[in-house]
């Protein structure tokens, strides 16, 4: 078996998978012989989705409905499904205001999904995973966000700055499990992910940001127009689920953002010596990260 055959007949839960990133990650995967289900909410695309898949007489996946954030209908699913080997965190919402206005409903619908919702399947998904062998994978979707802040997304930026906190750290813990993990991160991709705005669950009405003007965000929405392929985005994705990196990057658009990230980082280095007590602890911990990368699991003691 090639390494590229790892994953074949495989079978991969993908959310939010009728749709945008979810929909290119599930034709890149169906194209490479794994198996799918896809979690729908909107009808019209679920119904676009198998069609495409009859289309080109490939198997029609499994479809679940399912919003993200509830826990009990996650529950039913990890009792229902049998073996998923694969697991795409991709559901999420784009919703954009500035922070200083937004409220408690804002900042709770905004991390329930795009957070919350990974959560959820991580503790739902997580032990029949780890219960299984072979080939195994936990794919979470970020955005460049979690790099890259701006003054319109700030909650939408934190959910994705905490996906990929979690994701590096979730890595460490499986690692002994032999199940990989990648944070993927896309760019700018052709999707409607611009009309999430538009979507607003009555419970989460009491928003601080302004009224939606539809037309704006219509404007806004063409920028998504110029975005990358979502089926080249499935592709990066499938081959860096292949090659287990744990950073999937699909665009080259960042590196002037990158490098001036870094440069910020190290110009705020203090330029003074370490304490011996604190540099022990410090060592430590690279020490620990090294053992967990190589199959050591790791507890607090092996920190001090």
């Amino acid at each position: 078996m090639t390494q590229a055959d790892r994953f074949r007949g495989r079978t991969a839960l993908i959310t939010g998978g009728v749709s945008g990133i979810g929909f290119g990650i599930a034709r890149a995967f169906a194209l490479a012989g794994i198996d799918l289900v896809l979690t729908w909410r909107n009808a019209a695309h679920r119904e676009t989705t198998a069609q495409w898949f009859a289309d080109q007489g490939l198997p029609v996946p499994r479809f679940e409905r399912l919003d993200v954030t509830d826990r009990a209908r996650w529950a039913d699913l990890a009792a229902s499904l049998g073996p998923v080997h694969i697991l795409v965190n991709n559901a999420g919402i784009s919703v954009f205001g500035p922070t200083d206005c937004a409220t408690h409903d804002d900042y709770d619908w905004i991390m329930g999904v795009n957070f919350g919702g990974v959560a959820n399947a991580l503790v739902a998904m997580l032990p029949g995973m780890k219960a299984l062998t072979g080939p195994r994978h936990v794919i979470n979707v970020a955005s460049m966000a979690a790099f890259c802040a701006g003054p319109q997304a700030g909650i939408y930026t934190a959910s994705k700055f905490a996906v990929r906190g979690l994701t590096e750290s979730l890595r460490y813990n499986l690692i002994p499990y032999d199940i990989g993990v990648s944070l993927l991160c896309p760019g700018l991709t052709q999707s409607n992910a611009w009309d999430s705005a538009l979507k607003r669950p009555e419970q989460f009405a009491g928003s601080g940001f302004p009224a939606v003007d539809a037309a704006e965000l219509a404007q806004f929405g063409t920028a998504f127009d110029l975005g990358m392929d979502a089926l080249e985005v499935g592709r990066k994705t499938l081959r860096g689920m292949i090659a287990n990196h744990p950073l999937i990057l699909t665009h080259p658009d960042h590196r002037e953002d990158f490098e001036a990230i870094a440069a910020e980082l190290l110009a705020a280095l203090p330029d003074e010596a370490i304490p011996a007590g604190r540099a022990h602890i410090e060592a430590l911990r690279r020490d620990a990260n090294r053992a967990a990368l190589a199959g050591s699991r790791i507890g607090i003691s092996d920190l001090t």
